[in-house]
């Protein structure tokens, strides 16, 4: 098992650190580079940045920094290892407390080559994910040791491994449900609910009992909750922007939509954009019949096969914190979310089809060969598609240019593809994707005047002056959301900007107005931009650059400053064209 997940996620060694999250996490964080130092170590209980707390995930990167520098390989070699270990945990974990070594296999095998987890793996940031789920299984595996004699001691080594998982990642928060779900089946401690088992033979309590048995842990799921609130709360997108009705609708599709992807794993992307309110009426109401439908199986099912009823309560729980209720980010799904919700899925198909595909082979009197064929092409299908999903981050260009063939209107991709053609040099292919960008999102002031300066300098001027308009209202709305003097420097650059184009339009009363809105904003952030215009024109002499230096210098009122850099730009240029002057009467100084 461990050998076969190892080659299909092996390319990850190869792959770099992506430009989403791993900065934060890994390559601009001063702590975390430090290594295991005692700084790092008190800085990593309290940290919050990344809207988490989680210190043991803090303390893993720092010790990849410390045994792997800034190798990329390294850390994704990490990640790997953790994947690994989960695997092999499930297995032993299922096969130890049912003793079903086929079905145990099988379910740890869709868990270790499935495509909805490439993205848990080969991403250097979810670190979180990998690690809280190692500590989960930990847990789940302490349980069992507990349920068999259960006693103070066996109880604390239970509760350091959740608080180890509360502290990598707060998505393991509803381990306690899973453990009353455990106590129903596999365990059956459940005093009259059902049969003592067989292949784990461990004394059955009263349901009040066991609930009971669970509250410390409750007490550390509700502490980790807050905490949890209170790290998230810039990142949490209030009601006013996303109301309830829109976040139960997203939230039935997703549960639906998570299914359908177990199933057929295809056009998995880094970021599914949010659908909000466009979200067509039959994708929750499928996803309703669908959870009423598996529901009232799984209640009929509840004595005859238990594991379904198991199954299905673990992938509906488990998702909860992260189906979208309470929504942080812009994410309506998430391929990382399905890593531990999917276990419990994976346990029905195995505990219902292995049986199954036996009794029909005997039946027609063939070999069993025949349904372990089945379940090897199913693996086969699954290894190749991973294997292809892990090629898709071999370079973060390439993580973002499939997200938008396989997405559509995804704005994050759209902006991440755009900053990173850029870094790459392929200015114009960068800059065709933040078109698409500021097209989708009127709302985000710098992507808009980018834009435009773009506009502008390629004679597009009418153009450039809707889009400088649009900066300007963007900028205005996001000002009520802000402290006071949020931007004004970058608004002050717009509306200077804003005036040039005026100018070279030859409207010397528009021009005049945002110079003038454009010094009353922020004189300084002008000036620092005439400064850094005079840096770049003089170390690469341009008309263009020389010309918007004088129309510049002409706006705040230094006209001798200005005539200079015109006859610079004429002599570089003689066919350059300088738009009339703004010395006429009522000209702002």
């Amino acid at each position: 098992m461990a050998v076969l997940t190892v080659g299909v996620y092996s390319a990850v060694g190869h792959h770099p650190f992506v430009d989403y999250d791993d900065q934060e996490y890994v390559i601009n964080n001063a702590h975390v580079k430090a290594g295991l130092t005692w700084d790092t170590f008190t800085w990593a209980l309290t940290a919050t940045e990344a809207s988490n707390w989680h210190p043991v995930t803090w303390l893993s990167h720092a010790l990849d920094c410390e045994l792997y520098d800034l190798n990329a390989s390294g850390h994704h070699w990490t990640n790997l290892l953790i994947h690994v270990v989960n695997v092999i945990l499930l297995f032993l974990l299922l096969q130890r407390v049912t003793r079903e070594t086929w079905r145990s296999l099988f379910v740890a095998a869709l868990f270790a080559l499935h495509p909805l987890n490439v993205e848990s793996v080969a991403w250097i940031a979810e670190r979180k994910n990998v690690l809280s789920t190692m500590f989960f299984l930990l847990a789940l595996g302490a349980y069992g040791w507990y349920a068999q004699k259960p006693n103070i001691r066996r109880y604390g080594v239970l509760v350091v491994l959740f608080v180890l998982g509360l502290a990598s990642k707060p998505m393991v928060i509803t381990l306690p449900f899973v453990l009353m779900l455990m106590d129903y089946w596999p365990l059956q401690r459940i005093e009259s609910w059902i049969a003592p088992s067989d292949a784990f033979p461990v004394p059955q309590a009263r349901f009040s009992d066991l609930l009971q048995e669970k509250i410390p842990l409750l007490a550390l799921s509700l502490a980790s909750a807050i905490i949890t609130v209170v790290a998230q709360t810039a990142s949490v997108v209030p009601t006013a922007a996303l109301p309830f009705a829109v976040r139960l609708e997203t939230a039935l599709y997703s549960y639906g939509l998570y299914v359908w992807k177990m199933f057929w794993p295809a056009r998995l992307a880094l970021i599914y954009p949010h659908p909000g309110r466009t979200l067509a009426w039959w994708y929750p109401v499928l996803g309703t019949l669908m959870m009423i439908g598996v529901s009232l199986i799984a209640w009929q099912q509840r004595s005859k096969r238990p594991y379904v009823a198991v199954g299905w309560l673990w992938y509906v729980g488990t998702a909860v914190p992260i189906i979208g209720i309470m929504q942080v980010g812009l994410q309506v799904v998430a391929d990382r979310y399905a890593y531990v919700t999917l276990i419990g899925l994976f346990v029905i198909v195995a505990w219902t089809l292995i049986p199954s595909a036996k009794e029909i082979s005997q039946s027609l009197g063939q070999s069993l060969m025949i349904p372990a064929a089945a379940a090897v092409v199913v693996l086969a299908a699954l290894s190749f598609v991973t294997w292809r999903q892990v090629g898709y981050w071999r370079s973060t260009i390439d993580l973002w240019e499939h997200a938008l063939q396989v997405t559509t209107d995804n704005t994050i991709a759209e902006n991440f593809l755009a900053n990173n053609l850029f870094l790459a040099g392929r200015y114009q292919e960068g800059m065709s994707h933040l078109r698409n960008y500021a097209r989708l999102e009127p709302l985000d002031p710098t992507a808009h005047a980018r834009v435009a300066a773009d506009l502008q300098d390629h004679g597009q001027l009418p153009e450039a002056v809707k889009e400088y308009g649009t900066a300007i209202r963007a900028r205005a709305v996001l000002s009520q959301y802000g402290p006071p003097g949020m931007g004004l420097d970058s608004l002050a650059i717009t509306y200077a900007n804003l005036g040039l184009v005026y100018a070279q339009l030859g409207d010397a009363a528009k021009a005049r107005e945002n110079a003038k809105n454009a010094v009353e904003t922020d004189s300084a952030a002008v000036s620092k931009m005439i400064a850094r215009l005079t840096q770049a024109v003089n170390a690469r002499p341009s008309a263009q650059g020389y010309l918007r230096l004088g129309l510049l210098n002409e706006e705040v009122g230094e006209a001798a400053k200005a005539q200079e850099s015109f006859t610079q730009a004429r002599r570089l240029d003689p066919n350059v064209v300088v738009p009339p002057a703004l010395d006429s009467p009522g000209k702002t100084p």
